[in-house]
């Protein structure tokens, strides 16, 4: 998982619900590794891998398979359905749409 460390220090809020969320479903165990990307540090291995995939907002998931082939998710809810094997329901979709993303509110 990739979480954003905003310059004061705290996380922000869109990681902190993906936290939550999963923890809530009994599913944080299943994140193997937490890296940061800093605010203030274009260099953080967050940020870096955010470049290498073609990702601009944090949170997101990097995933690899027992393959090798590795899968980048920008939504924890696609994450849950998609790679957890986890429904998601009608109500848990509405809490996690945040107008800041639909824009034009």
């Amino acid at each position: 998982m990739v979480k954003k460390a905003l310059s004061g220090g705290s996380d922000c809020r869109k990681c902190e619900e993906a936290s939550d969320f999963l923890k809530s479903r009994g599913l944080w165990d299943r994140v193997d590794e937490i890296v940061w990307a800093v605010e203030d540090d274009p260099d953080s291995p967050g940020m870096e891998l955010g470049r290498r995939h073609g990702v601009e907002r944090a949170p997101f998931f990097v995933v690899r398979d027992d393959s090798g082939e590795t899968t980048v998710y920008t939504s924890v809810l696609q994450l849950v359905r998609e790679r957890l094997g986890a429904t998601v329901t009608a109500r848990e979709e509405v809490q996690t749409i945040d107008v800041d993303d639909i824009g034009g509110i």
